[in-house]
């Protein structure tokens, strides 16, 4: 391109098309495997359809007609109600739900339940572990399930966490030149694929791996177990959220949680970084715990910010 002047490309939507195309090898089609893919009324919703049909599914959209402002509104990654719904009423093997900007991908399986980024990374991790290509270990954040940490574990890939946001993730895996990371969101990154995520790209990772296969979604990803998690916003006043976390009163209580957990769940405290909150996460193998060990936790921080706000 000239100084200050953009070059354009006319073909840019087939130019990505054929890019995604090639992101799974040549000789795999998706051809008997019916797919739901709800688009969020965003930037891939006259993509990912396509990609999916030339590469033989049966296709049903949802969330193809935007106007400029129903983006994510009802649909999508952040709404899959619609989905799961669909999926079960026209039969379908999988469900495929961008979010408007289509980094971000989950999938829900034939019977309707959800697949999270957590449990898409461990089946994607898995398979290229079984090739040969995963080229190191694998990178989560701060709010990966514990489930996916010891699914690693058992299977002697090495992992480790990252704060939470793609950057940070994308951050991690190049500074330990490895291929592949992501977050319980959706964002999934393969570095051998992309430079940073792509949800078309991920989700045709999935269908690839279904295919190759030839097992459900649901069967891919039930040996991860998915610990309960329950996840409590805390109002703060702003710029002290890392004060009320290093609170002498956060810290006895936390403590103590923590020794009730034992190895089995974990605490995570960290401050928002666009609210003024503290983002209060507990997860372990007793739902009931959990849930208690939440509310305790939660109640400690809003102690402590009283205090420190005076």
């Amino acid at each position: 391109k000239q100084l200050g002047k953009a070059t354009r490309f006319p073909d840019a939507i087939g130019r990505y098309i054929e890019f995604c195309k090639h992101s799974i090898p040549y000789r795999i089609d998706f051809n008997g495997l019916k797919v739901v893919v709800d688009c969020a009324n965003g930037a891939a919703y006259n993509i990912a359809p396509q990609v999916l049909e030339e590469l033989g599914a049966e296709v049903i959209t949802l969330g193809v007609s935007p106007d400029g402002y129903n983006i994510n509104e009802g649909c999508g990654s952040t709404a899959l109600d619609a989905l799961k719904s669909e999926v079960v009423a026209q039969s379908a093997d999988i469900g495929i739900a961008l979010d408007g900007d289509a980094d971000r991908v989950l999938f829900v399986d034939a019977d309707g339940k959800v697949i999270d980024g957590d449990q898409t990374l461990y089946l994607i991790a898995l398979f290229a572990q079984q090739q040969g290509t995963l080229g190191g270990g694998v990178v989560g954040t701060l709010m990966t399930n514990l489930g996916f940490e010891q699914a690693m574990q058992q299977a002697g890939i090495a992992f480790e966490r990252a704060a939470v946001g793609d950057r940070f993730v994308l951050e991690k895996l190049q500074a330990n030149d490895w291929l592949l990371g992501g977050e319980t969101s959706g964002h999934i990154i393969c570095l051998d694929k992309n430079t940073t995520g792509d949800g078309t790209v991920a989700a045709l990772q999935v269908l690839r791996i279904m295919q190759r296969t030839g097992k459900p979604l649901a069967e891919l990803v039930e040996k991860m177990p998915m610990y309960p998690q329950k996840m409590i916003n805390v109002a703060v006043k702003r710029g002290m959220g890392k004060q009320v976390i290093v609170s002498k009163h956060v810290q006895q209580v936390q403590q103590q949680l923590e020794g009730d957990l034992r190895d089995a769940g974990r605490i995570v405290l960290r401050p928002s970084g666009t609210e003024p909150l503290v983002r209060v996460m507990v997860e372990g193998q007793d739902a009931a715990l959990v849930e208690q060990t939440t509310t305790q936790l939660a109640e400690a921080v809003t102690e402590a910010s009283q205090a420190l706000a005076g």
